[in-house]
């Protein structure tokens, strides 16, 4: 009997032909839902530590998880770089060049993850240092920040797999994967974490994005996935593949840095205040958490708008790219005025799951809450626009515009109020709503001025 041969995967023409709305939403709803799931999994990460280990272990966390978001955020850039050359060549549909990229991509993601592991382990006491971690808190936060460095690869290949598959119009197979590794990472912590208290989140965050990790590598090998590692496929490295990664990539990594200290140092300034103790536990509610309601899928709708506008351009069609990020901010703004309604209206119960009962935090919160509910309209349609010039190549004016409108805007604005009339809560909630709404029309200027159009992406010269 003859062995039945799986028929190659082609891409998904949808996406640069037919109905706009359908495709924006075929790509934006799985990669949203994708979020919203690996949100979630550091919500319960936080309340089983904070069960089984306390307070301190809930520190240990996110002191950590600070310092490995902003490495990792930095280092995945390179994956931002893939996803605009992947986009533009799968909407040219040039599949050989898409295995190319991606392959470059996961030699990059391999080696940066061994370099980390290296560095990350002797590192990480100068790190919780620089953040001035209590001694207490140190305790529990060095082994688990240690065995994250060590295990970064999964979490490297995961970021890179997600990306690939998406920026070649397949958000179904990273959904898949975001689904298996939330689930496994609840399954391994319920075992771990009672037995290894916080280091045992650290294990199982490591053990289910390896698992994962080695299962998209594998699915890269089966002729029926739109990436495909092919046999005959030249796998030395490419430095000016990788070049690419990283001219492309990077302003991106240094824009996430530029926030991340910008959120720091907006702490800063929280810590400043007053009643410091009942903003900082407002703020960790309201904004680190609630809010990430609309983050999360925002940031989807960012991945989502990059998918549509970069295969677009590549197809030749800038303006069916830009009626695609158009209705991205669209789906993204409704879903903001939702969830702000919410915020309005039903504070009290949203502050009860997380067991606030002072007055004075409760009072606080609900304060913040108002102010986010507008905050959120501005930054969903900022990170659609966003998505759109990434997604195009042009990665720069993000950076600028970020730095502008999350950094110099609301800390410039904190600094002043501090100077001069002493700072209080409401001038750091209205600091973030200011900085939201700038970052919203300066990238909605940015992208309408269309210089997106002329840039080129190419690699043919990377062969001789």
């Amino acid at each position: 009997m003859a062995q039945v041969v799986p028929k190659p995967r082609t891409f998904d023409r949808s996406i640069v032909e037919g109905p706009i709305g359908a495709a924006v939403w075929r790509i934006a709803w799985p990669t949203m839902l994708q979020n919203v799931l690996a949100g979630l999994q550091g919500v319960i990460d936080q309340a089983m530590v904070g069960n089984f280990v306390g307070s301190k272990g809930n520190a240990a966390l996110g002191d950590s998880w600070q310092i490995i978001l902003i490495v990792v955020v930095f280092l995945s850039s390179l994956f931002t770089g893939m996803g605009v050359l992947v986009a533009r060549f799968a909407g040219a549909n040039q599949p050989e060049k898409v295995n190319r990229v991606v392959y470059q991509a996961f030699l990059t993601a391999f080696g940066l993850s061994v370099l980390l592991a290296t560095i990350g382990y002797f590192a990480s006491p100068v790190l919780l240092d620089i953040i001035n971690a209590a001694p207490e808190v140190q305790h529990e936060a060095l082994p688990f920040l240690r065995a994250m460095f060590i295990g970064i690869f999964g979490m490297m290949m995961f970021f890179m797999l997600s990306g690939a598959f998406r920026a070649a119009g397949d958000a179904h197979t990273p959904l898949r994967l975001g689904v298996s590794m939330t689930v496994l990472t609840i399954c391994f912590n319920v075992i771990l974490i009672p037995r290894f208290g916080t280091i045992g989140a650290a294990f199982g965050t490591i053990a289910s994005s390896s698992s994962v990790a080695l299962y998209g590598l594998w699915r890269f090998t089966r002729p029926s996935s739109v990436i495909h590692f092919e046999r005959g496929m030249d796998r030395s490295v490419d430095f000016t593949i990788i070049r690419s990664l990283f001219k492309f990539g990077l302003p991106t990594g240094v824009q996430g840095i530029a926030m991340n200290v910008g959120g720091v140092l907006m702490l800063r300034f929280i810590g400043s205040l007053e009643q410091s103790a009942a903003a900082q536990a407002a703020y960790a509610v309201c904004y680190t958490q609630l809010f990430s309601l609309i983050t999360w899928t925002s940031n989807g709708l960012l991945g989502a708008a990059a998918t549509i506008a970069g295969q677009n351009l590549g197809a030749g069609n800038p303006d069916r790219a830009v009626e695609g990020v158009r209705v991205a901010s669209r789906i993204g703004f409704c879903v903001a005025a939702v969830v702000g309604f919410i915020f309005v209206t039903a504070p009290h119960l949203l502050l009860a799951i997380f067991g606030m009962k002072d007055p004075a935090v409760q009072a606080l919160a609900q304060q913040l809450l108002f102010y986010l509910s507008f905050s959120g309209l501005f930054i969903t349609v900022a990170l659609s626009y966003t998505g759109g010039l990434q997604g195009t190549g042009d990665t720069r004016s993000p950076l600028y515009i970020s730095i502008i409108s999350q950094v110099i805007i609301p800390l410039g604005l904190c600094t002043i109020f501090q100077a001069t009339r002493g700072l209080q809560p409401a001038d750091i909630w209205m600091a973030i709503v200011i900085g939201h709404m700038t970052r919203c029309t300066l990238s909605w200027m940015r992208f309408r001025q269309g210089k997106w159009r002329s840039i080129r992406v190419d690699i043919e010269h990377a062969r001789p």
